[in-house]
């Protein structure tokens, strides 16, 4: 599907906050021409043997942002993460914005509705969010055009969002020595991801790139940043011309060979809900272990 009718020229303003519990990288994104922003998966710390919840990682996202004086506008997830908690709710509270996801969401709530047994007050809807995206959705960043892109493949709720000349990827893309994400969760594909991937790719080659996690393959330095050009180049699984088959292929057997994420279990529970933890009938946080499930 071609991309919306939107200016890509504009150059927003990229810090970046790196997580080293879960590898992940988030995002402030300021509008070049405001003091508006948007941030993009943001993360909230959980010690899983202690069952401890911190925020230092969202408390770093709010000191830069009420430091640089900005208005936070939009907290965007790509997609619902399954190796780190969201930190959205927790920075609404504070500065405010609405918190978007892809409206594939609906299906990772019914298919994981089932599997952690949640009851009927558990809403499937997407209604936890404030904005679910459509593909090819437009919207600002206080005067800059943004819009979301749906990639399946690695889930069926992610996307990648386009701001201004900036591409942030989630985990349909790695850093190019990176490669791509795994496609064997619920509701991923592998042939999807390459689908997305190539949809990516198509976009203008000087368009900067973001990724959501780095894990600094061969002891090198984490990095985060990237082109479209690179990717198309040097990519280890997709660049060069890659072939759906031959990419099909890889993909299915390393993810056979690839354990669980650590927090999958609290992540995707948390996540499916906008971040906000589960509760028992008393109120208590809490969490489920469905046995021999995932």
């Amino acid at each position: 599907m071609p991309t919306p009718a939107v200016n890509m020229s504009q150059a927003p303003h990229v810090k970046a906050f790196f997580d080293p519990q879960s590898n992940t990288i988030g995002y402030v994104i300021k509008d070049p021409s405001s003091m508006s922003c948007a941030v993009i998966d943001a993360v909230m710390q959980f010690d899983y043997a202690a069952g401890r919840l911190s925020y230092d990682c969202a408390d770093d996202m709010i000191a830069y942002i009420e430091g640089k004086e900005l208005s936070l506008e939009w907290i965007i997830e790509t997609h619902v993460h399954a190796d780190h908690l969201s930190g959205a709710p927790y920075i609404q509270k504070r500065l405010g914005g609405q918190i978007g996801i892809g409206e594939g969401i609906m299906e990772i709530q019914n298919t994981f509705g089932k599997i952690f047994n949640e009851g009927t007050e558990f809403q499937r809807d997407g209604s936890q969010f404030d904005r679910l995206f459509k593909d090819n959705d437009t919207y600002k960043v206080g005067k800059m055009d943004c819009f979301a892109m749906h990639t399946p493949g690695h889930t069926p709720a992610c996307m990648v969002h386009v701001m201004g000349d900036a591409a942030f990827a989630g985990d349909t893309l790695f850093m190019p020595d990176g490669g791509s994400a795994r496609a064997d969760f619920p509701g991923g594909d592998a042939g999807q991801l390459f689908d997305s991937i190539t949809r990516v790719l198509a976009l203008p080659k000087d368009m900067r790139l973001f990724v959501c996690h780095d894990y600094g393959p061969n002891g090198r330095a984490i990095a985060w940043e990237t082109t479209i050009e690179e990717q198309k180049n040097a990519n280890i699984h997709v660049g060069a011309d890659a072939c759906r088959a031959d990419f099909v292929a890889m993909r299915e057997t390393r993810d056979a060979q690839l354990a669980m994420p650590k927090l999958i279990i609290p992540s995707l529970q948390v996540n499916m809900r906008a971040g906000e933890m589960p509760q028992d009938a008393s109120g208590n946080m809490m969490l489920k272990v469905p046995v021999n499930k995932l």
